[in-house]
């Protein structure tokens, strides 16, 4: 089976500034995919290529077998959902009709729900376990339920894909786990090919089938957790002092970071 997104020789600036240069990779269909790597380094413009709302200038993205550019926003809605970060909240729908939105891409003309698409919405809202939300407005919820129910959107949609700008940003610890944990769930459950982007290398290496590490717009490293996680890679991409070993709590590498204060304390 051909990969679910492939990118071959990619380039991509805005104005005079090189954001990616050069990268190639592939995604596997059922992938916990996660994009990894320093602020600046390219991680968010990769994903809004890859969704079709920038355009490459040099290079290919393969979606399903065909170019991203060849689809139209509809029929790629139809196949691949974005949950960007920091997603608007100024409106006062309810979980239920926000949820519902999703069936948009799938509606005919007049833009009519069916009993069918309602039953779907109400499959996600439960999927995503905001069911007991959906007559609350959005912006009555914490962060980590909306953020849930940004999730449920998207499964309406019924994508092959999800795309995830930082999704576990400013959430506490419990709202983070339950977020990743969600995610493997509509990776086991749903088969849905989940490719993310995380600022939290941690979170990232208990998660993820495979990763990929950019710095600088460039590939450091691809491949499963253990291979793309290690010292060198990391202190390279980074350019800061930190440890890696193995997880207490399983076979994947744990990343500590080491203050200046340790740092002066061992040179004395």
């Amino acid at each position: 089976m051909n990969p679910a997104v492939e990118i071959k020789e990619l380039d991509f600036s805005y104005k005079e500034i090189t954001v990616l240069k050069n990268i190639s990779f592939s995604v596997h269909h059922g992938s916990f995919f996660i994009i990894i790597g320093p602020n600046g380094s390219g991680k968010t413009t990769l994903l809004k290529l890859v969704s079709g709302l920038e355009k490459c200038h040099q290079g290919n993205i393969q979606f399903l077998d065909k170019p991203v550019a060849t689809y139209s926003r509809k029929s790629l809605a139809r196949k691949m959902a974005f949950v960007q970060q920091n997603q608007p909240i100024d409106f006062s729908f309810t979980v239920f009709e926000l949820v519902l939105m999703g069936r948009s891409p799938h509606l005919g003309m007049l833009g009519v729900e069916h009993k069918s698409d309602i039953d779907i919405a109400k499959q996600a809202i439960v999927f995503t376990g905001v069911d007991h939300l959906a007559e609350r407005k959005l912006d009555q919820l914490s962060s980590g339920e909306q953020q849930r129910v940004f999730l449920a959107r998207a499964i309406c949609q019924e994508p092959e894909v999800i795309l995830l700008d930082e999704p576990t940003a400013s959430l506490d610890l419990a709202h983070q786990i339950r977020i990743m944990d969600l995610m493997r769930k509509l990776m086991d459950e749903k088969k849905i090919t989940v490719i993310m982007v995380s600022h939290d290398v941690n979170l990232a290496a208990m998660y993820a089938n495979e990763m990929l590490l950019l710095s600088r717009g460039s590939i450091v490293e691809q491949g499963a957790p253990e291979k793309v996680i290690t010292f060198e890679k990391l202190e390279k991409a980074y350019n800061c002092k930190l440890l890696v070993d193995e997880s207490p709590i399983g076979k994947f590498p744990r990343v500590t970071l080491i203050p200046q204060k340790y740092l002066v304390d061992s040179n004395e």
